[in-house]
This record gives C-alpha cells, sequence and structure tokens, in this order.
C-alpha cells in the first residue's frame, strides 16, 4: 500500500484561500467595482467551501461505518450461534447431519455480511463522488464566466489607432490596463485548477479524477488563450505597470 504524501507534499486549502483572497483584494484595487473584482469575490468564496468540502470528504462517513460495524457484528454472532449449534448437535449425536448444515449456514451468512459490507461502502462512495461531482460543476460554470469575461477584451481594437469621432468601448481598456486585467483571468483560472484538485486529493476515485483532469485541462486551454492576449498587447510595446 502506497504511502501517505507528507503535509508539504499535498495542496493545503488554507494557502489556495489566502491566495484567492489577496488575488480578490488585487482585482478590488485595480479594478474596483468591475464584473471581474466580483468573480474574484466567488472565487473565494467558492475556495472556503472547497475546503470545507474536501475535510468532509477525507473524514469517514460514520453513520455508514457503524452500520458496516453492526452487520460485521451480527454477521459473527450468526456464525457463533451456528458454532454452538454444531457443538451441541454433536454431543448428542447428530454430529454429521450438523455439521454439513452448519458449513452451509456458515456460507450464507458470511455470503449475506459480505454483501452488506460491500452494499455500504459502496454506498460511500457514491454519496462522496456525487457531492463532488456537484461542486466541481460549479467550478467548470465559474471557469467559462472567467472566460467570458475577458472574452470581450481584444488587444486588436486596444491597439489600433482610434477612427476620428468614433466612441470608446466599454470593454476597452488601455494595454497596460488590458494587460493586468488578463493576468488577473489567468490567475484565476490556475486557482480554480488548484480547488478541483483538492477533491482528487481528498476521495480518490476514477469518476472524481476524470472530471478534475477535465477541469485542469479546460483551465489551461482558457488561460492559453489569454496569454497569446498578452503576447499581443507585449509585443505591441505596451508599457505595462
Amino acid at each position: 500500500m502506497p504511502k501517505a504524501l507528507p503535509n508539504f507534499a499535498r495542496l493545503d486549502p488554507r494557502e489556495i484561500i489566502a491566495t484567492a483572497e489577496r488575488l480578490a483584494s488585487r482585482i478590488g484595487d485595480r479594478f474596483p467595482g468591475s464584473g471581474l473584482s466580483k468573480v474574484a469575490a466567488t472565487l473565494v468564496e467558492l475556495a472556503g467551501n472547497t475546503e470545507s468540502e474536501a475535510l468532509l470528504l477525507d473524514k469517514p462517513n460514520m453513520p455508514i461505518r457503524v452500520a458496516v460495524g453492526a452487520v460485521l457484528v451480527a454477521g459473527a454472532a450468526c456464525l457463533v450461534a451456528v458454532a454452538m449449534r454444531i457443538a451441541s448437535d454433536g454431543v448428542e449425536g447428530g454430529g454429521a447431519v450438523s455439521l454439513v448444515q452448519g458449513i452451509d449456514s456458515t456460507m450464507n451468512i458470511a455470503i449475506l455480511v459480505g454483501l452488506g459490507v460491500v452494499t455500504l461502502t459502496q454506498l460511500e462512495s457514491r454519496w462522496k463522488r456525487r457531492r463532488a461531482l456537484a461542486s466541481l460543476h460549479m467550478l467548470r460554470s465559474l471557469a467559462h464566466v472567467i472566460d467570458m469575461h475577458q472574452l470581450t477584451k481584444d488587444p486588436g481594437a486596444t491597439l489600433a489607432s482610434p477612427a476620428p469621432r468614433a466612441l470608446p468601448s466599454p470593454h476597452q481598456l488601455p494595454p497596460a490596463q488590458l494587460t493586468r486585467y488578463l493576468d488577473y483571468c489567468s490567475e484565476m483560472l490556475s486557482l480554480l485548477g488548484k480547488l478541483a484538485a483538492l477533491y482528487a486529493q481528498s476521495h480518490p476515485d476514477s469518476a472524481i479524477a476524470q472530471t478534475v483532469n477535465e477541469i485542469e485541462m479546460l483551465a489551461t486551454n482558457l488561460a492559453r488563450k489569454i496569454w497569446q492576449k498578452i503576447a499581443i498587447v507585449t509585443q505591441s510595446g505596451a508599457t505595462v505597470h
């Protein structure tokens, strides 16, 4: 069985929350009252929820574990009763028949106990999987919201010479501000990937791991588009402050 990772090699949800809070503060200072600052605040809220969810998934579900224990105790009691009956029948002279019946009863009890334990264990796993996937869906949705915010930021329109008497676009920012805005979007997407990874770290499950990989790939692909825009602004010679 592989050893558990030491604490320094595991994602710390408190550090991720602190990073999200610092990012939200920076966005609020640079773009006060903007939609992006509201998205950053939502990210901080989701980070806090992710911490509590990850801790919950990492802990055993005690009602289900108690039920598993009860099934095992009941099975053990039945086996003891069968053994005592076999011993009693052996003393009275019906040992052979009683032994065959006892073996059959023991097998039936073992099968029932095994099925009960497996069913309850799978129930706990399904409960955790359903809860994690619901939270991961929220992270995926927020990634698309972040992408919508950067989608309207066109570096070509920002760098082009304004047409005479043209009205400024509400989505148009100066080059330095545009670069900072896009960089903030990229940072939020990176944090989303780390929040998703907390679920895979807390509960090893194939469905959760697959969803986490999909969210990380989504965040990476969206960030790649953002950095292409940043590269366009940077290559134009605009200064970032």
